[in-house]
């Protein structure tokens, strides 16, 4: 199964349904197996001024795209995470509690990935393209692609649209290479540069105390961690002694972390109010 990135507003812009909605799942549902009531998921929206007709096209469209599954329990009808869903939300998971902003412990390595798709497949390329950026790769030059560490690539050298095409390899530079210099020309640094500025602006009086959770704080904690996935998903976390010294990331995650700590509690207990599921087993499609 190939990766997926989900559907995300460029820095700046409100997040859209979709990502909110893998948010919300992937918070209070995900390694559980429950599905959610429809308008559970309608009352909690609206509070984060999404309409009701945008919420039910939202998760109509999600079913469509395999990412949500529909069970009827009578009348009412309940929405529960697929494996493609689920690989997702744990792959921001991973990202946001594991992996963290700043790449402090790089052991040197670099994996590259070449390929030689025709042109005439063009839908392929940029599929295969849009899924390296996603796990982290530059285009080092040509075909040759290149991401710090070890990347698991299984998703795309396992689909048979692209295996046949691909060479993958672990190596590290010769001395005399000038790291700095590959990154730079690599990746485009400015995108989560600004991210991470903006995002620590937007939100340090919420981590600080200054700013009060409006209007809940359910929804401000649907709005952070939305945001800050976007913004992780474009970083390639690159080795920190290879980006310029005042990197915001780190400050960014601080923010980040110390805002979360002050709704999180008071969002969960909302959600417990909020939500009513459907076990594991019950419900008919």
């Amino acid at each position: 199964m190939a990766q997926e990135t989900p559907d995300g507003a460029s820095q700046g812009e409100a997040p859209r349904p979709q990502s909110l909605m893998l948010t919300f799942l992937g918070n209070y549902v995900l390694g559980s197996d429950v599905c959610v009531y429809s308008g559970s998921i309608i009352e909690v929206f609206g509070r984060a001024g999404v309409g009701e007709y945008a919420t039910r096209s939202t998760l109509t469209r999600m079913v469509n795209r395999g990412l949500l599954r529909r069970s009827r329990e009578g009348r009412r009808m309940y929405f529960g995470l697929t494996d493609r869903s689920t690989a997702i939300l744990r792959d921001g998971e991973d990202r946001v509690w594991k992996q963290g902003a700043v790449n402090d412990d790089w052991d040197g390595t670099w994996t590259l990935l070449s390929f030689s798709l025709p042109e005439s497949n063009q839908r392929e390329r940029h599929d295969l393209r849009s899924q390296l950026t996603w796990s982290g790769f530059g285009p080092l030059i040509g075909g040759l692609w290149i991401a710090p560490g070890h990347v698991d690539v299984g998703a795309v050298t396992g689909d048979p649209r692209f295996g046949p095409h691909l060479t993958v390899f672990r190596s590290t530079a010769d001395p005399d290479t000038d790291i700095d210099t590959m990154v730079h020309s690599t990746w485009d640094l400015a995108a989560p540069a600004a991210g991470y500025t903006a995002f620590r602006d937007r939100w340090t009086g919420l981590a600080d105390g200054t700013d009060q959770p409006e209007p809940d704080e359910l929804t401000v904690k649907l709005l952070l961690l939305t945001e800050w996935l976007q913004i992780v998903r474009t970083d390639p976390h690159l080795p920190v002694q290879h980006l310029p010294a005042d990197w915001p990331a780190g400050p960014a995650e601080s923010v980040f972390r110390r805002a979360h700590a002050r709704v999180d509690a008071a969002a969960s207990a909302m959600a417990a109010q909020y939500l009513q599921t459907l076990p594991p087993g019950q419900g008919g499609n």
